[in-house]
């Protein structure tokens, strides 16, 4: 944020024009970059709700990160990897790698180029954005900003910066400033239930008339009958190969798939991304099935709850879906039975997931 100088020996009308100056440089750069602020604000402020109900960060400070970050969405990153807040590949990112010059120095005190992770949707920007606050690896360093209040956008700014989220030293005004001047926080006292009417007009327009919805932050088909690997793998555009390893090659490409079988379009997540932390196991269900049911890939369960690759647990046992691994005492029981559990899909439990309608 840029402040006047309080001359009082210019004359009134001079300083008006300056003070109006001033205001049309931090809008920020006129007419034509509000413009498009406003654009990206009506354009991303659904995603942002969401996130602040599923991961706590308030959809006002969201959008003016994501703002700040990808000048609206105009940025090198936002434009050509779908990276709308600058995250960086760290050691953990597997995907794809964008490279640009940053904040990084070489030995010798020059500037060299940063590596940045490339994403296949905006969405998927959003969603990082919120696993990187709320990484329990980084609790020490973000992990009060949870317990702040979610109404107050000013601290949440100060606390980013006091973080060391970005090193800019005006970040926290810069946030405010947007915040303020595009009334930002009228957001964070909506919920998905305010977005009914435009989640409706986005299922206008269905991906071959398949049922896509999202399934733990993952896009899955929920098959009709009939539909089998292969036909959904054209419809969608998605590789073939790709679609059999995200659903632990349960399948041939020729199978003939119940209805509502879950296909999942990307890989599952690492832990399960909503409220729910543990599943009580019924009967007839399997490591597999609930691994489909929550989104969450298979290995994981496994070693989050201490189980051996292939084993299934006993009907009643509880699965850990998120957090760290079970102490060995709260080890699942084994299924012994000699008869195989029946088969996904696992319906009945669907009303108590998070499960929403693909845009």
């Amino acid at each position: 944020m840029r402040y006047l100088p309080q001359n009082k020996h210019l004359p009134p009308m001079v300083r008006l024009f300056s003070v109006l100056f001033l205001l049309l440089l931090g809008r920020p750069d006129g007419s034509a970059q509000n413009e498009a602020f406003l654009n990206y604000i009506n354009r991303y402020k659904d995603l942002a709700i969401r996130e602040m109900e599923r991961a706590g960060i308030p959809a006002s400070i969201k959008l003016a990160q994501a703002l700040l970050e990808s000048n609206a969405g105009q940025s090198y990153l936002a434009r050509k990897a779908n990276n709308h807040f600058g995250i960086k590949c760290g050691n953990d990112w597997k995907g794809r790698k964008v490279w640009r010059k940053d904040d990084d120095f070489d030995e010798q005190g020059r500037l060299r180029e940063s590596c940045f992770r490339a994403y296949k949707r905006a969405e998927d920007s959003y969603i990082a954005h919120s696993e990187f606050l709320r990484d329990p690896r980084k609790e020490h360093r973000y992990g009060f900003l949870f317990r702040l209040d979610p109404y107050d956008y000013k601290r949440w700014a100060r606390g980013l910066k006091r973080a060391g989220y970005a090193t800019g030293a005006n970040y926290d005004r810069k946030l405010i400033q947007i915040i303020e001047t595009y009334e930002l926080y009228r957001f964070d006292r909506l919920s998905s239930d305010d977005l009914v009417v435009d989640r409706e007009d986005r299922r206008l327009e269905p991906i071959a008339g398949l049922d896509i919805r999202l399934v733990n932050d993952a896009r899955v088909v929920f098959a009709k009958a009939g539909d089998t690997p292969q036909n959904i793998a054209l419809a969608t555009g998605e590789k073939l190969k790709c679609i059999l390893k995200y659903n632990d090659h349960q399948w041939e490409p020729a199978d003939t798939l119940a209805e509502n079988t879950r296909v999942f379009l990307q890989p599952k997540r690492n832990a399960y991304r909503g409220k729910k932390k543990w599943h009580y196991v019924k009967a007839g269900e399997t490591m597999l099935s609930i691994s489909q049911l929550y989104g969450v890939k298979l290995k994981k369960l496994y070693k989050r709850n201490l189980m051996p690759e292939g084993s299934e647990p006993a009907i009643g046992e509880r699965i850990k879906l998120r957090g760290f691994k079970v102490p060995a005492s709260e080890r699942p029981k084994l299924h012994t039975r000699e008869e195989p559990p029946t088969p996904f899909p696992v319906e009945d439990e669907e009303e108590t997931l998070d499960v929403e309608t693909q845009p």
